[in-house]
Parts: structure tokens; sequence; C-alpha cells
């Protein structure tokens, strides 16, 4: 990742939400941290692959084929 950084407006109301998350839990050091995490886990999530039902079927009937199923 770029060491390059933009800024970003998000409502006060979330920002305060997510600075309070923050403090109850201790699992991230700044809000920018928090939500370069959630924003990553978003987009890796987009990322994989989706099946139609029809290609999820095909797949189910390959596995049964093989016997895993």
């Amino acid at each position: 990742m770029s060491d390059e950084y933009v800024s970003v407006k998000i409502p006060k109301e979330l920002y305060e939400k997510a600075k309070k998350f923050i403090e109850e839990t201790g699992t991230f050091t700044s809000v920018e941290e928090f939500i370069k995490y959630v924003l990553e886990q978003v987009l890796v999530e987009e990322e994989k692959p989706s099946y139609t039902p029809e290609e999820e079927e095909k797949i189910k009937e390959r596995l049964r084929a093989l016997g895993y199923l």
C-alpha cells in the first residue's frame, strides 16, 4: 500500500460511534486505523468470487459425484 493519504469526510455521529467502539474494545489505536481496516475488509470480501445459483448447483453436483456431499 502507498504511504500517500487523502482526506475523507464522514458524519460526526459516525465518527463518534467509531471512536467509542475503539475506546471500549481497545482493538485499534485511532479512528483512521479502524476505518482503514473496515474498508479493506469490505473490499477483500468484494474480490471473492460469487456464484450464480446455477453455478452453485453445478459445484454441488460435482462434489456429490466425487463423494464429498
